[in-house]
């Protein structure tokens, strides 16, 4: 009994300590902004269709409108990672939400108006995918700032993104149906509004000393600083291995699966069972953030991979014309796989990589991770002509097995190491060397 109670305090202490590793006043601050950012963008989908169709555009103009802020954000994120590792993430950030602010706003004037154009909301639109490309980099970088838990950080604002996901299409659903498409608008500035104010009240830790100074300016120095970012993502097998592996999952599985559930579902059970369908992949999401937290695997990579076969289930059930409840358990084991996939990479970046180049890779990878999703959509209606949709998404999910036999098989994925933060963190400051007078001013 006094051994069970000696285990039982400690197993205490240690998660007192993991909460005191994360939860700060700043991430707190930082915890908010994401979440309440990610409420608004998972609302904005709806606006854009109910407003769109309202005004008597059809799908193709829905469709173009978001391919407007994604064709602007995949083509950018690049260059917004150099600027990130070149000026002040938070600035930056706090300028990409205001930005976001007014196009917001600017769409709701638009739609309470009933002065909607086409080519001003994709105009719109790709303002909005720019202002993300500068302020997605930055979020690779401020996470091991704010926290010496780097993965527990990542499993919080997972869980609470997969929350908000799961919030925000009833949200925006209630705001159509009670004010206007405009509301919605109106509603998602809002978000972004909160999100600045969040990042202006966050209180960044100094950098580590010894960090590298950005040198020259120009765009003579900032191709070098992209260049000096490509090498450092291609001398790391581990990184473009993933990235190469992912780019196949995304036009294999990924691409067809969402556009092709989505047409397959509402077909044969109703927009009903499509909901509930989506609201279990996010309730699976959720999961997958939550297990993330207290599953600390010492070879993260390969303990994601094998957590990511359970995608399988969700495009395999539906292909198999499963019921709705067996729909919904596969979407929901899909959702925690692939969340508890995403916690184990994104922690492994950011504690993989070196502060000076952080943000750079986290651009490169999130640019490889997009950039054949749209693809993979293009796809899928060729595709399901040829084979029918029932197929595509069978061989989607075989494909999904064989993505994760890949990512196992790479030898530098699967043996791949854990770094604790507050050891890499220690070491760093050890080797780092003593900085110069001029930099001491």
């Amino acid at each position: 009994m006094a051994g069970t109670s000696s285990q039982t305090g400690q197993e205490r202490t240690a998660r007192g300590k993991t909460a005191r590793a994360v939860w700060s006043r700043d991430f707190a601050l930082f915890f908010t902004a994401r979440a309440i950012a990610r409420l608004g963008d998972t609302m904005l989908p709806v606006a854009l269709a109910a407003g769109l169709l309202q005004h008597g555009y059809g799908a193709g103009a829905v469709g173009l409108a978001m391919a407007a802020t994604a064709a602007a954000f995949a083509g950018l994120v690049v260059f917004g990672g150099v600027l990130a590792d070149r000026f002040s993430t938070r600035k930056l950030m706090i300028g990409a939400d205001l930005v976001r602010l007014g196009t917001q706003a600017l769409a709701a004037v638009l739609f309470f108006s009933g002065h909607v154009v086409l080519w001003q909301i994709c105009a719109i639109g790709f303002v909005n995918g720019v202002a993300g490309a500068v302020f997605q980099p930055g979020v690779a970088s401020t996470v091991p700032r704010l926290a010496s838990d780097i993965q527990g950080a990542n499993g919080a604002i997972r869980v609470a993104e997969s929350a908000a996901q799961l919030a925000g299409p009833a949200v925006a659903g209630l705001l159509v149906g009670f004010a206007s498409p405009g509301g919605v608008f109106a509603a998602h500035a809002t978000t972004y509004a909160i999100s600045a104010l969040c990042l202006l009240l966050l209180r960044l830790p100094p950098l580590a000393p010894g960090r590298r100074t950005v040198a020259g300016r120009g765009s003579k120095a900032f191709r070098a600083d992209l260049v000096e970012g490509w090498r450092e993502f291609r001398s790391r097998q581990w990184l473009w291995g993933v990235i190469a592996v992912w780019c196949v999952y995304m036009i294999a599985v990924w691409g067809p699966t969402v556009p092709l559930v989505a047409t397959e579902v509402v077909q044969e059970h109703g927009p009903r069972a499509y909901g509930l369908v989506n609201s279990a992949l996010g309730a699976g999401t959720v999961v997958g953030g939550l297990l993330a937290l207290r599953l600390r695997p010492r070879r993260m990579l390969r303990a994601g991979a094998i957590a990511l076969v359970g995608f399988a289930a969700f495009p395999a059930s539906v292909g198999a014309g499963l019921g709705v409840p067996a729909m919904a358990t596969g979407a929901a084991v899909a959702g925690a796989g692939m969340s508890f996939w995403g916690v184990m990479w994104a922690t492994s970046v950011q504690t993989q990589v070196p502060p000076d180049v952080l943000n750079r890779i986290h651009a490169y990878d999130v640019a490889g991770s997009l950039a054949m999703m749209p693809v993979g959509q293009a796809l899928a209606g060729p595709a399901a002509a040829a084979l029918g949709a029932d197929h595509v998404l069978l061989v989607a999910g075989a494909t999904s097995f064989g993505v994760c036999a890949a990512l196992l098989l790479i030898p530098a994925v699967r043996g791949l190491v854990r770094v604790d933060a507050a050891a890499a963190g220690s070491e760093r400051t050890t080797a780092a060397p003593e900085p110069s007078r001029a930099e001491k001013r």
